[in-house]
């Protein structure tokens, strides 16, 4: 790194602006770029194989032009917006993409990616929808699958010590990120929510070992700096799907809000489940990313083959964690929002909704299209929100 290449902060907010920048630099020096699409494709495996792994997402401002002829306009606006800079050619630098079984319209948008980009790598992780053992040993196999795959493609042989060596640099950044967010405790927080989107976005744009280089700087820029963001009212997380653009974070802390904490799939989803040392790595693997990550996409009960259901009890077994976010970052509201058209998300609001009540946490349900334009009728609905805390 020269004097004049921006560190820290600035590094990540210059890597959220031109994500393909330095995936493109680093395809140049002769290294693989992958995409992949929601959080299945392990990122152990692109690292033990030198893989970039690319993490595809949408474009809020660019409109939807293209994908429209390949996915019905009442599907997740994300997916389609995805699919849509793709066929614009933005994604034009992947030596291939790996797919996954995240929900329904996301596996059918899979095989239409395969079809219509024609990758020269193209892999697809039949994910199973629940956490029990059988699942676990049945995406066991699907990673053999996976792995036996890119050797065939990339004519490298993968051993059990190199992806344990992998699983060491993945959770060394897990780790690294759970220290980011604790600096998101105090208050007020050290780090605005809009800032921490921009560092995740950036670390899924470059390897794994590039970005614990990056939050290391970052972290140590956060503790020194005097201007932290400025004490507010409220304190609140947030749920829901992707999202990889800071104009809905940035609308609620310009309302007098902190944004403190995330159940997402470009944040906390997506790292803080640790992976299991274990004798062979791909059980830890399976286990972390099956059971591990908290995602709707997966059916999870407390009481696997139960005949009577507890309703109380399945409801602590799914959110628990989330009440546990709440009382260690002083949490005062939970605001749910979801892309339009996202069945999985859809489906777990009624119950997350329930739960929150139960343990005294106010929310609000917001929905949009996966555009800047859409946030504008949301922001009184979420300034009436913020106050009656």
């Amino acid at each position: 790194m020269t004097a004049n290449e921006k560190k820290g902060l600035a590094r990540a907010k210059e890597i959220y602006n031109d994500r393909s920048k330095r995936a493109k630099e680093l395809k140049a020096e002769g290294k693989k770029v992958m995409g992949y699409f929601c959080l299945y494709p392990v990122q152990e495996v692109f690292t033990a194989f030198d893989i970039v792994p690319f993490r595809i997402t949408g474009d809020m401002n660019e409109p939807i032009t293209k994908a429209d002829s390949c996915l019905p306009t009442i599907v997740c606006p994300f997916i389609r917006s995805s699919l849509d800079i793709a066929l614009k050619g933005r994604y034009d630098f992947f030596d291939g993409v790996v797919m996954c079984h995240g929900c329904e319209v996301g596996e059918k948008a899979a095989h239409i990616w395969r079809i219509y980009m024609n990758p020269d790598y193209y892999h697809f992780l039949d994910t199973p929808h629940t956490d029990h053992a059988p699942a676990i040993e049945l995406f066991k196999s699907e990673l053999e699958d996976f792995i036996k795959s890119l050797e065939k493609s990339t004519g490298k042989k993968i051993t059990d010590q190199m992806l344990k060596d992998a699983v060491d640099v993945c959770n060394e950044q897990r780790q690294l990120v759970r220290d980011l967010y604790d600096l998101r405790k105090s208050n007020p927080p050290l780090i605005k929510g809009s800032e921490n989107i921009e560092v995740m976005v950036a670390l899924q744009s470059i390897p794994i070992a590039e970005g614990n280089e990056l939050l290391k700087e970052v972290i140590s820029e956060v503790k020194e700096r005097k201007d932290v963001p400025a004490k507010t009212e409220h304190r609140v997380l947030i749920w829901g799907p992707v999202i990889d653009k800071t104009a809905l974070v940035d609308m609620i802390e310009d309302l007098g809000a902190n944004v403190v904490m995330d159940d997402t799939c470009i944040g906390t989803r997506a790292y803080f489940p640790m992976v299991e040392k274990t004798a062979d790595p791909l059980d830890g693997i399976a286990v972390r990313y099956l059971v591990g990550i908290k995602c709707p996409r997966t059916f999870r009960e407390a009481e696997y083959g139960a005949t009577v259901k507890n309703y109380a009890k399945d409801l602590e077994y799914q959110f628990g964690y989330i009440r546990d976010y709440a009382k260690d970052w002083n949490v005062d509201g939970v605001i749910l929002q979801s892309v339009k058209y996202c069945d999985i998300h859809g489906y777990d609001t009624p119950p997350l909704q329930d739960y929150l009540k139960s343990v005294g946490l106010p929310s609000i349900y917001i929905e949009h299209d996966y555009s800047e334009g859409a946030l504008a009728p949301l922001r009184t609905r979420v300034q009436g929100f913020l106050e009656l805390l």
